[in-house]
């Protein structure tokens, strides 16, 4: 049987600058934000500093909501997020995010909707 591992979370925020001074106090540190026109992070400190963050606080008007019912969305490592999106569809969920590029740098990623409606999300290199 196959290993299966969390390879990074996004938390949704309504306000970035509320919800990083928030977490920054809750967990005694810094996170680092990244601005990019209409969608904005704030990366948790992991190993590696910024780059070794293995999740951040996210914002974007239209793809992310805030609730306590939808929340977090976890991203799964994968060699190739294209294999389980596929997997998905067949075992009756949906594509909501086929495989796109994040960056050269980080890679890609695609999302999918679950047997019950929730929002997961795959990470790969290729």
């Amino acid at each position: 049987m196959r290993k299966v591992t969390v390879g990074w979370f996004e938390i949704p925020v309504s306000d970035m600058d509320r919800a990083i001074s928030f977490y920054e106090k809750v967990f005694d540190c810094t996170l680092h934000k990244l601005d990019m026109g209409d969608f904005q992070m704030a990366m948790f400190p992991g190993e590696g500093g910024g780059k070794g963050a293995e999740g951040s606080l996210v914002y974007n008007k239209e793809f992310y909501k805030t609730s306590n019912l939808a929340g977090t969305l976890i991203y799964f490592s994968s060699e190739d997020v294209s294999i389980e999106l596929a997997k998905a569809e067949e075992a009756g969920g949906t594509v909501q995010i086929p495989k796109k590029m994040i960056s050269p740098e980080y890679g890609y990623m695609g999302v999918f909707l679950d047997s019950e409606g929730n929002r997961i999300a795959l990470h790969s290199m290729v």
